[in-house]
């Protein structure tokens, strides 16, 4: 998922109050990153790009599954670069890949049948706002059908998933809050880049772990930002 945490400045403020002046309203959206151009600058929080990484680390946990599965919404912008990373990460580790494709409630039940019938032996649900508004769903899946599974968003291991990883929102906010506090000083949104993530959290739920009967290496548990025991 690509979200935007946008600091702006009101077209021709020059004059305007403070409290205007770092303002997050409708506003031309940056030209790039590095120089943004108008009168607006922000946070990106980029998670798509992460999918390799959350294949890397489900592998490190279950290096002995031959199909890895991942759900993807092929109406997501970003879906077939999700797809092509994933495609192209997997022969690294000598696995296989099944991409189960769902857009809707439907869709996301015919997944789930697919992902069973082929025998997925663990699964990466790809970064997507339609699939964290069915996060219990998806949740309960993979507890009942015994996959070892990763996410993008630390709410996911709270409520029950395996493991996430994903940029951190909080320090997202935090870096909106710096730069709020730079443009009330009077620096200019167009002189400020779009901060991208600095900082990435990896969840691990070692009561869902067990539950799957796993055992999660010493070396992932030490590099874990917090440990759900």
């Amino acid at each position: 998922m690509v979200g935007l945490v946008l600091v702006s400045t009101a077209a021709g403020s020059s004059g305007a109050s403070a409290s205007n002046r770092a303002a997050t309203h409708a506003s031309p959206m940056p030209t790039s990153f590095s120089r943004p151009g108008s009168n607006v600058t922000g946070s990106v929080v980029l998670t798509e790009t992460l999918e390799p990484k959350r294949l890397e680390l489900l592998h490190q946990i279950v290096p002995g599954v031959a199909l890895f599965g991942a759900i993807v919404n092929p109406t997501y912008p970003a879906a077939a670069d999700q797809l092509r990373d994933l495609e192209a990460a997997i022969p690294k580790f000598g696995r296989r890949l099944l991409a189960a494709k769902a857009s809707n409630d439907d869709e996301l039940s015919e997944a789930f049948v697919m992902i069973k019938r082929a025998g997925v032996g663990a699964l990466l649900v790809t970064s997507d706002p339609f699939f964290d508004t069915r996060r219990r769903r998806i949740i309960e899946f993979a507890a009942q059908s015994q996959l070892p599974a990763i996410y993008q968003f630390r709410e996911y291991a709270y409520e029950g998933g395996l493991i996430s990883y994903g940029p951190s929102i909080t320090d997202a906010y935090r870096q909106v809050g710096i730069y709020t506090a730079r443009i009330l000083k009077g620096e200019k949104p167009a002189d400020l880049p779009v901060l991208q993530p600095i900082k990435f959290d990896f969840v691990v739920n070692l009561k869902t772990a067990k539950a799957l009967d796993l055992n999660i290496p010493p070396t992932l548990l030490a590099q874990a930002d917090e440990v759900i025991e």
